[in-house]
């Protein structure tokens, strides 16, 4: 007997397949948009909004400490590690740069401006290697580039 020439069988299956396919549908991605959104909240320091976008395991790779760099791993000493970021680039202007998206992974391009006492204003360059699940940040690597 055919599975198609059974009308309970082939609706079943059917059924099945239609659930599937828009379950599919719904899985979430990362978007420019998105990333974007997290951007902004990075600029105003709310580290509140920051934390909506990270995964429960999330690892955040500071572009300045020990390491080079400082690594931080879960949900609050991620929470800590970017409210230290913030404090140490503090006196600068956050601005955006372009960000691209190739699937599970993204980069974002960024700087930071300030005036020194002296009147020279500064600009420090870097850009952040992300890697998402879903439409959620699980790895945030942040790159500076070095200046003398």
């Amino acid at each position: 007997m055919e599975l198609f020439n059974h009308p309970f069988l082939a609706y079943h299956i059917c059924v099945r397949k239609t659930r599937k396919r828009k379950n599919s549908l719904r899985r979430k991605y990362m978007t420019e948009e998105r990333l974007q959104a997290f951007a902004e909240a990075w600029a105003r320091h709310d580290v509140d909004m920051l934390m909506t976008f990270l995964t429960e395991d999330c690892i955040y790779e500071a572009s300045v400490g020990p390491e080079p760099g400082k690594t931080y791993k879960g949900r609050e000493a991620v929470r800590q590690g970017m409210l230290d970021m913030l404090a140490y680039d503090g006196q600068g202007e956050s601005r955006g740069g372009p960000i691209d998206i190739f699937g599970e992974k993204g980069v974002a391009q960024w700087s930071y401006v300030w005036t020194e006492p002296d009147g020279r204003v500064i600009e420090l360059r870097g850009c952040d290697i992300y890697e998402f699940r879903g439409d959620k940040i699980s790895r945030k690597n942040a790159f500076r580039k070095a200046f003398q």
